[in-house]
């Protein structure tokens, strides 16, 4: 179901990320005091009365630039007026009327489409009747807020669903949500661009373009994804700035709330060391895992280039070769969709359940044949496997001396399983308990 959209736009630092915190009640856009914070169109749905809406925060609108960011994000701040179904024009009484705000106030009217003053910062009665300058700028829906407090944001959300379309809530259908994630400069945010069709997230040259995680929406053979795309993980070292601590959360925040996790490498650079950091993150979170090779274009093959390659990192890859690995080009689109085809199977994959009698049926043969090794002489027996959970699985073995399963034997039930039942790019949790 699409929703309507409301934009916030306005210029640098007036708090429009606070807004959008305000409106959908959780810390979604990074703020901080420093100008420029949020560069991409941020989305974010959320509903007012009963009434559903997708909330859209913009980076700060600058004049005409040669700088590459700022210029990237006005044309990012004008797609998102022109697919809006309102404007909430934010500008901040503390700073009065300045000439870029006349500027957007001109661009505000050009589109012709419902437009709301906020005035934000209004803290007290002095700032309240200082606001009333803001009548200049010719826009006659006029609303004084504290987007800190929450002054005046129910009176703003009565007026910005008065200008909606009528939108029942349906019940929520499954959308699988993928975690775009990588070290800056990989093309995560090509390939969300690729997928998408459009520039929704500002691509350029510069590593560490993207600072929020931005979550966007797509619809593929009839199946809704919401695709997060991260800020590059950089090493700790290399977080010196605040915003990039920020930022370095909100990717590990994404593994969390994400399905599978699509994490992409450099296909020149390899798998580094803080690569498998972030494999191994996913891991410990039990998230679904997709390894995607990009820039596969730059690559100098022969017809054994990809066997090779994907031999050394499985290698690397060790205990986690379960993980599928997808060798792209977000240059040439060459398999992009694919990556969106076994993320879904992966998805599937920890949705899976195997039933009580089937698991046994297999794995007791087998464990019979292979008994963990005791050195103490005792009898060692497992009574019954069965899958106590899903999404992540988790499978649990009665034995009548569970404390002396050791970890290779683990690793031996964990292969055997993945052997009979698959679970591609799934991790999953044995544990063992007494009978």
């Amino acid at each position: 179901m699409k929703l309507p959209i409301v934009a916030i736009i306005g210029r640098p630092n007036v708090g429009k990320s606070t807004l959008l915190n305000r409106i959908v009640r959780r810390r979604e856009a990074i703020v901080d005091d420093s100008p420029g914070i949020t560069r991409d169109r941020k989305y974010a749905d959320t509903e007012w009365t009963g009434c559903p809406f997708t909330l859209v925060d913009t980076g700060g609108f600058v004049s005409q630039t040669s700088d590459t960011i700022t210029a990237a994000v006005r044309e990012q701040i004008l797609k998102a007026i022109e697919e809006a179904t309102v404007l909430l024009f934010v500008v901040d009484v503390t700073t009065g009327i300045t000439p870029m705000d006349q500027e957007i106030a001109a661009i505000v009217q050009k589109s012709g489409k419902p437009s709301l003053l906020v005035v934000n910062k209004v803290d007290n009665e002095k700032r309240e009747q200082q606001a009333v300058e803001f009548y200049q700028l010719g826009l006659s829906e006029f609303y004084p807020i504290s987007a800190i407090s929450g002054r005046g944001i129910g009176d703003l959300l009565d007026a910005v669903v008065g200008h909606l379309p009528e939108i029942k809530l349906k019940e929520k259908e499954k959308i699988i949500k993928l975690a775009v994630i990588g070290k800056p400069n990989v093309g995560k945010s090509s390939y969300v661009n690729a997928i998408l069709g459009q520039e929704k997230v500002i691509v350029t040259e510069i590593p560490g373009t993207t600072r929020d995680a931005i979550d966007l929406h797509f619809r593929y053979y009839n199946q809704d994804f919401i695709l997060i795309d991260t800020a590059g993980l950089r090493k700790r070292t290399q977080i010196r700035q605040q915003v990039d601590y920020y930022s370095a959360l909100r990717t590990l925040k994404s593994i969390e709330k994400c399905d599978v996790a699509l994490i992409f490498i450099d296909a020149v650079e390899g798998l580094t060391h803080q690569d498998l950091a972030v494999v191994g993150e996913a891991v410990q979170q039990k998230k679904g895992i997709v390894l995607v090779v990009n820039k596969w274009d730059l690559v100098e093959k022969d017809a054994q280039t990809i066997v090779r390659y994907e031999a050394e990192l499985r290698n690397r890859l060790k205990d986690w070769n379960f993980v599928p690995i997808l060798f792209i080009s977000c240059k040439t689109k060459q398999r992009i969709y694919n990556v969106i085809n076994v993320a879904k199977s992966v998805y599937e994959e920890r949705l899976k359940r195997i039933p009580t009698a089937r698991l046994n049926e297999v794995l007791g043969p087998i464990i019979r044949d292979n008994p963990p090794l005791i050195r103490d002489g005792k009898l060692f027996k497992i009574h019954y496997v069965t899958q106590l959970k899903t999404e992540p699985p988790l499978f649990a073995f009665f034995s009548n001396r569970p404390q002396r399963i050791g970890k290779n034997y683990r690793r031996f039930l964990e292969k055997k399983i993945r052997e009979n039942f698959g679970f591609l790019g799934v991790p999953f949790t044995l544990v063992f308990r007494q009978k």
